[in-house]
């Protein structure tokens, strides 16, 4: 209880020292996205690096400049998410990379420990899972798609 209150503190003066930094940095929303990834919508393929969007100047390659489009705003979350989770998967690899290696290591220089052997084993059973949902991020776009699309 004595080192809760503390932190709560210390992450309390965080949020207030960077709320005007963040506030400050927010734009307006933009009418149009450059798609970071080749999309297949309703049998229709948009590329990766075409602009999509709702001005007279961004508009879906192909198609005329609508501003009733309903893709836009779908092509662009998808893009977005591709672009997140294709982060979240690359961190996650690499953390499993490096657990998966220093569980190893935990286990070759354990010595017949049994605390250093559960610890090892313990670190591979968190790469595994780490594993796990680094796979499960690179769903994320799809199941987006399917309950949006």
């Amino acid at each position: 209880m004595k080192k809760i209150i503390p932190t709560l503190i210390f992450l309390s003066l965080l949020a207030v020292i960077f709320s005007p930094i963040l506030v400050g940095a927010q734009e307006k929303v933009p009418n149009c996205c450059k798609l970071s990834r080749t999309i297949i919508l309703d049998g229709v393929t948009y590329e990766k690096g075409k602009t999509v969007g709702s001005e007279d100047t961004c508009y879906l390659t192909g198609k005329a400049p609508d501003k009733s489009t309903k893709e836009w705003g779908l092509l662009c979350l998808l893009s977005a998410t591709s672009v997140i989770t294709d982060w979240i998967f690359t961190f996650l690899m690499a953390l499993v990379g490096v657990m998966v290696i220093l569980g190893a290591f935990t286990l070759t220089t354990a010595a017949g420990s049994p605390e250093k052997i559960n610890k090892g084993k313990d670190y591979i059973l968190y790469a595994a899972i780490g594993l796990i949902v680094a796979l499960l991020a690179k769903a994320v776009p799809a199941l987006i798609k399917s309950l949006l699309g």
